[in-house]
């Protein structure tokens, strides 16, 4: 039976993610990695989205998107993601799928959900054993929130910057945030994205 079309609505946040097929590798050295980056930078720009949150890992990606126009999401995420696949047959000389099937899109109820799961999503590095810091990991938009490195892509929620005035205290309250172990919350994000959104009752 054919999947029926996604529904998109512009200034509501989206948490989508990419596997690569058979959960095989999709970057596999820093070009590729920088690759990638540049094309969603493009398509940032031309699809006018804002890119809140963000990780790139070997074999998926998790981006944390609010759509400002009704370009659908879809729309741009599959112009992203072939992008990308062609530049990588070129560059390894592979034929046949590299994404796993249809991206997932979890739509999320920002003032209950959204920072939690941009956690969720820049603790990746932590949970695939890669660092202990997630400040260390370069495919992430962590450093932007403490260390205010400019990636030209990442740009925080209103909700990071309702947490302090103060820009040291807001960095450190978020520091604190993401490296505080939070193991409930974290198997509470799970399985309301394994209900296919991020909100209360209400809200799905």
């Amino acid at each position: 039976m054919p999947r029926g079309p996604r529904l998109y609505l512009p200034e509501l946040p989206y948490h989508v993610i990419c596997r690569g097929n058979n959960r095989n590798w999709v970057f596999l050295d820093d070009e590729d990695f920088e690759t990638y980056f540049d094309i969603v930078c493009r398509y940032h720009i031309k699809d006018d989205f804002h890119l809140h949150h963000w990780v790139l890992m070997n074999n998926h990606i998790h981006l944390l998107i609010t759509p400002r126009q009704m370009r659908p999401l879809a729309k741009s995420m599959q112009s992203i993601n072939l992008a990308y696949s062609i530049w990588h047959a070129r560059k390894y000389q592979r034929v046949g799928h590299l994404w796993q099937g249809r991206f997932r899109s979890i739509p999320i109820e920002q003032d209950a959900y959204l920072l939690e799961c941009g956690r969720y999503i820049e603790r990746n590095p932590i949970r695939a054993g890669l660092t202990d810091d997630p400040a260390k990991y370069r495919w992430t938009s962590y450093p932007v929130y403490v260390e205010e490195k400019q990636d030209g892509l990442t740009e925080p929620h209103v909700l990071y910057f309702a947490s302090s005035n103060d820009p040291i205290r807001r960095k450190q309250l978020y520091r604190d945030y993401v490296e505080t172990d939070r193991e409930r919350e974290e198997k509470e994000l799970q399985e309301k994205m394994k209900s296919g959104f991020l909100g209360s009752d209400l809200f799905q």
